[in-house]
């Protein structure tokens, strides 16, 4: 049974810094490329922040222009978990952030973690 389970959400001050996992299991974790996605309320879902099953060696790493900079995305194929640092928080970041699993037409995705960035 594929599952990919969302941790580390909350609620943060402008800012602040949270750290976001995905562990996966059900499938051939180092195949897949692993993404971040967030959702905000009345807004459509948008990319975060993606990497390919080679991670950050020898693979490519990408991320949507609000974050980048703030954000990083890195995995561990060890512990079949992918992870998203989110450091100067603002409040527009506030959404319900996905993780997302995608191998040749296979796509996975998690139930989501809420992130709320107010003071």
């Amino acid at each position: 049974q594929v599952q990919l389970v969302e941790s580390g959400g909350g609620l943060v001050q402008p800012g602040g810094s949270l750290r976001l996992s995905c562990a996966a299991s059900g499938f051939t974790f180092s195949r897949y490329a692993m993404s971040w996605y967030r959702q905000a309320p009345g807004k459509e879902r948008e990319l975060v922040a993606g990497l390919t099953s080679a991670g950050g060696t020898g693979g490519s790493i990408n991320y949507a222009d609000s974050v980048k900079g703030r954000f990083t995305i890195s995995r561990d194929n060890a512990k079949n978990t992918v992870y998203l640092q989110m450091n100067s928080l603002k409040p527009e970041d506030t959404a319900v952030y996905y993780c997302n699993a995608r191998w040749v037409g296979l796509v996975y995705w998690g139930q989501g973690t809420q992130v709320t960035v107010s003071s």
